[in-house]
């Protein structure tokens, strides 16, 4: 996967992202169950995206080949301090 295909991934779930966040004051409550869980997974598949690419790049910075970066268990992701 390239940089460039895991930048456009995070571009897209921003989009997603974007039009749950906006649906949620017309939603109906069967319907904002569903968007709500939805939102949550963009959220987490967003974050495992967003480590990948900064992988990528530390290990270009490093001078080794980024391909050898892998996208990490969201489990593990989402339990990164900020």
């Amino acid at each position: 996967m390239s940089d460039e295909s895991i930048a456009a991934r995070i571009e897209r779930l921003v989009e997603e992202e974007h039009e749950l966040r906006n649906r949620e004051e017309s939603d109906a409550a069967g319907a904002l169950e569903a968007d709500a869980e939805r939102l949550r997974a963009v959220e987490v598949e967003l974050d495992v995206c967003w480590d990948l690419l900064r992988q990528r790049r530390a290990l270009r910075d490093a001078g080794v080949d980024p391909g050898e970066a892998a996208a990490r268990d969201p489990n593990t992701v989402e339990r990164y301090w900020q």
